[in-house]
């Protein structure tokens, strides 16, 4: 059977089960993942010391020969262990590796390695004498031939200029070795010959980039650093490349769709924003005319609002929404054919034809039928935040004779009440969806429950998604298909890279909310180590006598199971809670919220802690996105280390709702410098956008993985440091798409997207 890219690893080479598991869970079952499976680094044997030059608190590279290996228990910590030594011409020194006992099997005596780890140092018996020094759980690897000085080729037969070897991913069966070796066995192959280059041959001139066969030896076998490095950015720009290929197809499919014109005047939306009890920001105008002003056009609207915690983008969905429901549609119905005498034949003279139905296209004052208003949906990500927007709703269009509509997994709510026309009342979810589907239903605010199939519009016109990046491209999808083309409105408090929005927002336009409302001071971060913890308590104890409110938030619902090895050791919200009312502040009320709490439960906590019945809640990130106690002026966030900059941004946040001084305690375990350096960001970073930044800045590839949630891979977030690769991309795409938004011209890069779409989530 001829071997191919497609061809599957474990039928090209003898694969124990062991190493089949851990190729799985690397994502690697054909040679071409094994090809596209990069190093996260590369080694350099020109740097490797020999044995007698080591010193204590050294990080070291050694090569040579492995000896003593046995599997054993610690004496008294009874831990299991492998330990052995390792000597080259120079020396010996002792290599232990805890928790690690199957190593003695793995690696066979008098085997050549390549170690590299921090040299430790024992307690020396005797005071006049250093103690012994070893490799305390050093990274071990086997290899073919050691290098003896600076120029010698680890993978080669010594004559190779190059001294860099490449590190890989690794899993428990399958070492960095082992990939290194088996790709260069495909590589003998002339499998590479097959290979085709998903990026126009334009582009990689225009930019410099390597052909597809150059740039994968490149990053597997590079001669120099700069050689890995061209190959890297290739991978990286072409990745984004497809990303935004993908983005703007979707986006210039969407546009061909028509949709519903909004055509209220600027001066009425004003007209409402002027109810507001508070002053709008300029940056809240901005937005709403900019959104408005996308709804009077031909087609349907995509875009992003993005912004910081607490700046008003709520009020900029109410403004917007407002304009849509005060609307009529316009239904497009059939203009009858014209047909032209002539002496030969009949000519048929088409309407504007709608590319995407096959009707015809009529102007808004052409054969119109008018009928009840258009309607809104509005999408949230929990049920606490759907009840608060549900609220929020009712208090800006009370005054209107409208309806509003909460639906989520838990029940059914309407907004006016027949008995109460102030408030609302619970109705069942046969009788919602039946207002909701002939029209009488203005804005539909709820969950996931909002996708069902069950859920029908009249006229939906408007779609608005809060906090976008928590549902699945699939969900919004299923949302925006309840009608030909609503306008689209995602929006986000979550801080987001330029680069990182440019790159999966590419169907979107943008909208930055980049100012916070009048009297708003920012919050006063304090990292606090253990030993500041009580001093804290103080300060926090004058701001409860003020009658203000506090959250504390905790990694963990439950304390961990110490018989469990890998158990997590953090504070827990129930046994913390116990803790604060037992020994620290006992004459305040203190409750619990979080995650595996019922609805109805949820509900109540939130509804005492809103009403000033409880004093201290303690919960865990479930109050990261929206929930809106104004009196609530401090927080604690324990186990800070724990958390990701731009959370820990998003649940400061919840005290960042009044003009009153707010505080917020990052409550750390950690002594590690760069974890602390990290949380001084916090500090230091002005807003939300800059504190992306900063984020993204202090990672390092092969540290991204924790942006895994926006489907990209490690070496397209290293292109994300890099602005003006993300621009390139970015408009080499655009160019591409407005030519031939098929693809048609370029199948090998059609079928790169079409996989790509397939296999990535981007949520």
């Amino acid at each position: 059977m001829p071997i191919t890219l497609s061809t599957k690893v474990s039928e090209y080479f003898r694969i124990t089960p062991i190493q089949k598991t851990a190729l799985k869970r690397l994502g690697i079952e054909t040679l071409e993942d094994l090809l596209y499976h990069f190093p996260v680094r590369y080694g350099d044997t020109a740097i490797a010391k020999s044995i007698d030059s080591l010193q204590a608190g050294d990080t070291a590279v050694i090569f040579g020969k492995i000896g003593g290996l046995k599997a054993s228990k610690g004496f008294k910590t009874k831990i299991a262990m492998a330990d052995g030594y390792i000597e080259d011409e120079t020396g010996r020194i002792h290599c232990v590796w805890f928790n690690q006992p199957y190593l003695a099997k793995m690696i066979q005596d008098n085997s050549l390695v390549r170690i590299e780890g921090k040299v430790s140092q024992r307690r020396s018996k005797e005071p006049d004498k250093p103690g012994e020094i070893y490799f305390s759980n050093p990274k071990v690897e086997a290899v073919n031939t050691v290098p003896i000085g600076v120029g010698d080729s680890l993978f080669g037969d010594g004559n190779e200029a190059h001294t860099l070897y490449p590190v890989y991913p690794e899993s428990r069966g399958i070492s960095s070795s082992w990939i290194y070796h088996s790709i260069q066995k495909i590589f003998k192959n002339n499998i590479l010959e097959t290979l085709e280059d998903p990026i126009p041959e334009s582009i990689l001139t225009k930019y410099h980039l390597p052909s597809i066969k150059t740039a994968i030896i490149w990053i597997h076998t590079p001669l120099s650093r700069d050689d890995a490095l061209s190959a890297r950015k290739r991978f990286s720009f072409e990745e984004i490349f497809v990303i935004q290929i993908g983005k703007k197809q979707a986006r210039k499919k969407y546009e061909q769709h028509p949709s519903f014109l909004v055509e209220t005047p600027h001066a009425n939306v004003q007209e409402f924003v002027r109810r507001f009890p508070f002053q709008a920001t300029n940056a809240q105008t901005r937005a709403i005319e900019t959104i408005t002003s996308d709804m009077r056009k031909d087609q349907a609207m995509s875009r992003l609002l993005e912004g910081d915690v607490g700046s008003g983008k709520t009020a900029v969905a109410a403004a917007t929404a407002y304009a849509v429901m005060v609307s009529r549609p316009v239904k497009n119905i059939p203009e009858p054919i014209k047909i032209e005498k002539s002496s030969t034949k009949k000519k048929v003279v088409p309407t504007q034809i709608d590319r995407s139905q096959n009707q015809p296209l009529l102007k808004p004052s052409e054969n119109v039928v008018r009928s009840s208003n258009l309607q809104v949906a509005y999408m949230c990500p929990t049920e606490i935040l759907a009840s608060q927007h549900f609220e929020s709703f009712i208090q800006y269009f009370s005054y209107m004779p409208i309806q509003i509509g909460l639906i989520t997994g838990s029940g059914c709510r309407k907004f006016p009440s027949k008995v109460n026309p102030k408030g609302w009342t619970d109705i069942s979810r046969t009788q919602l969806l039946q207002w909701v589907a002939n029209g009488e239903i203005a804005v539909l605010i709820g969950t996931h429950a909002l996708i069902q199939k069950a859920v029908e519009f009249k006229n939906l016109a408007y779609v608005i998604i809060d906090e976008q990046h928590r549902f699945g491209t699939a969900q919004r999808a299923k949302l925006v298909k309840k009608s030909t083309a609503p306008h689209l409105l995602s929006m986000t408090a979550t801080p987001i890279p330029r680069t990182l929005a440019l790159t999966m927002y590419g169907d979107l336009d943008l909208t930055l909310i980049d100012e916070s409302p009048a009297g708003r001071k920012p919050v006063i971060t304090e990292l606090v180590l253990p030993e500041k913890r009580n001093e804290v308590y103080e300060k926090i104890r004058q701001e409860l006598q003020a009658s203000r409110q506090m959250f504390v938030i905790c990694p963990r619902i439950n304390e961990p199971d110490p018989d469990k090895e890998a158990a997590i050791i953090a504070k827990s919200v129930k046994e913390e809670a116990i803790r604060l009312k037992r020994s620290v502040f006992p004459e305040y009320e203190i409750d619990v919220l979080h995650s595996k709490m019922k609805p109805d439960d949820k509900d109540a906590v939130m509804k005492d802690f809103k009403d000033g019945k409880i004093d201290i809640l303690c919960a865990t990130s479930v109050v990261e996105v929206g929930v809106n106690v104004p009196n609530a002026t401090v927080m604690i966030i324990e186990g800070a280390e724990r958390f990701g900059l731009a959370q820990l941004h998003q649940l400061r946040g919840r005290v960042m709702r009044s003009s009153f001084q707010a505080y917020c305690y990052a409550f750390t375990e950690t002594t590690s410098a760069k974890s602390i350096d990290r949380l001084k960001a916090l500090q230091s970073a002005k807003n939300a956008f800059e504190l992306a930044e900063l984020d993204l800045s202090q990672r390092g590839a092969g540290q991204l993985s924790g942006t895994q949630q926006w489907g990209v891979s490690d070496i397209a977030m290293e292109a994300l440091q890099n602005l003006k690769m993300v621009e390139a991309a970015r408009a080499e795409a655009s160019l591409l798409i407005e030519d031939d938004v098929s693809l048609s011209k370029y199948p090998i890069l059609k079928k790169r997207v079409d996989v790509h779409m397939i296999t990535s989530h981007f949520e």
